[in-house]
């Protein structure tokens, strides 16, 4: 037991959308969560017809990796409602394998590299095997209620 909920307590994301199996560590300035490829598993629905996971999926992957490490911190400080963070972009986003081979487990791990009250920019890796197979910065907004509000009303008749 590792002592970690699982990914979905810190997510705001149901399945399907939902790709990550377990919390592995959460510090105060990294993260490491794991999913493993298989028919049954949290992937399933995305795996091509071989069982694979095409290698576009890993900035997702690196994203909810974020999202853990900041619904843990928030966790942390009583909060238990789970905030929604976006994605603003990822720079250098690599990945060395056009898809993620069946039946891998994949290991993401996120490092903090600059944050403010709304703003984070995380170094991210995902291993195969030990081996990095995918690589980026990815840079986040946490946005305030009033935003989300707006963001979702946008276009609603009012």
């Amino acid at each position: 037991m590792s002592g970690y909920l699982t990914p979905g307590d810190y997510l705001p994301h149901d399945a399907p959308m939902l790709l990550l199996d377990d919390v592995v560590n959460v510090s105060a300035d990294s993260a490491r969560c794991r999913v493993t490829l298989k028919a049954d598993g949290v992937l399933a629905p995305f795996l091509d017809s071989e069982g694979r996971l095409p290698g576009w999926y890993a900035l997702e992957l690196m994203a909810q990796t974020v999202g853990v490490w900041s619904g843990w911190h928030r966790h942390q400080q009583g909060e238990k409602r789970i905030s929604l963070g976006m994605v603003l972009g990822a720079r250098d986003l690599e990945a060395k394998v056009s898809h993620f081979p069946a039946d891998a487990t994949l290991d993401i791990a996120v490092h903090l590299l600059m944050q403010d009250s709304r703003f984070g920019s995380f170094e991210a890796t995902i291993y195969q095997s030990e081996q990095p197979v995918a690589t980026g910065r990815i840079n986040t907004f946490q946005p305030d209620e009033a935003e989300l509000a707006q963001l979702f009303n946008q276009g609603s008749p009012q």
